[in-house]
């Protein structure tokens, strides 16, 4: 199957796998604390316009990636697996806090050899607060998902990085190409 059979697909079919993340994260006004308590991917989600991108929203967990364990990441990899295997997708893409990012691609191209891209993302800036990235970031790699090779990949602030290269550049605040 060649990139072009993903690009010329409409309407083009993506899972999203919401994982938590600074994404997903919302002010909480009694606890003066961001929470994870309210999903917000559906309403960043209605923001783009797709006229011929079909789009379903699953949520496994609502995490801050630190707090992600080797459980957490198997379950992840399970659950894209599961949504690979029932062939009605052309693309995954996986929300996901930044910190962890690269362990959990790494979990995927370990163990996954996909007939689709997998594509991870997420946000400096939850979704909700000003200038956040989180809009941007989803937006393209939603883009990328249609253009890229079947594989897993990181994609955010303009850039797509292979799973076995990508790592959070912390001075930055962005992903990066390990050296």
């Amino acid at each position: 199957m060649s990139p072009t059979d993903f690009v010329d697909r409409s309407p083009f079919r993506v899972t999203v796998l919401a994982t938590g993340g600074t994404l997903e994260k919302s002010y909480d006004a009694r606890s003066g604390q961001l929470s994870l308590a309210a999903p917000v991917i559906d309403g960043l989600l209605e923001q783009l316009d797709m006229p011929d991108v079909a789009v379903r929203v699953e949520r496994l967990m609502a995490k801050d990636s630190l707090d992600m364990t080797d459980a957490d990441r198997q379950a992840i990899v399970a659950e894209v697996q599961r949504i690979l295997d029932e062939e009605t997708v052309d693309a995954v893409l996986v929300t996901h806090g930044t910190d962890t990012l690269a362990d959990t691609a790494m979990a995927l191209h370990a163990a996954l050899a996909p007939a689709a891209p997998v594509v991870l993302t997420g946000a400096m800036r939850p979704y909700r607060v000003a200038a956040s990235d989180g809009l941007q970031n989803v937006a393209q790699a939603l883009m990328a998902a249609r253009l890229l090779a079947p594989g897993v990949y990181a994609v955010m602030h303009g850039r797509a990085i292979a799973a076995d290269r990508v790592c959070k550049d912390y001075e930055r605040l962005t992903l990066t190409t390990r050296a």
